[in-house]
């Protein structure tokens, strides 16, 4: 019974876990990016972020996203500080389709 259960009900998203929302949500896809705090490689970074580090998009500008940090980024910095990335190093999610 429990399995038939599960089967029905959808899982609850975890904090983990990023939602996918098409140019909403994005992802780091490599290791060590500086999350700087102006859209410019002369800015400061905040920190590092790393594969399977997620946020949410804030704006853009050129080059760059300004995103905010969906949970704690996997160096320590805190759920909802925001910077900037270079757009190259981030990618947003991809609903599955199942036809």
């Amino acid at each position: 019974m429990t399995a038939g259960l599960a089967a029905t009900t959808a899982p609850a998203a975890s904090a983990a876990e990023m939602p996918c929302k098409p140019r909403a949500y994005y992802k780091i896809n490599t290791n060590a990016v500086n999350f700087r705090t102006d859209p410019s490689m002369s800015y400061a970074s905040k920190g590092l972020l790393y594969r399977g580090d997620w946020s949410k998009k804030v704006s853009t500008k050129g080059s760059w996203i300004k995103l905010q940090l969906g949970q704690k980024s996997r160096t320590g910095l805190a759920k909802n500080t925001t910077g900037w990335v270079a757009k190259k190093y981030a990618y947003d999610c991809v609903p599955m389709q199942l036809d």
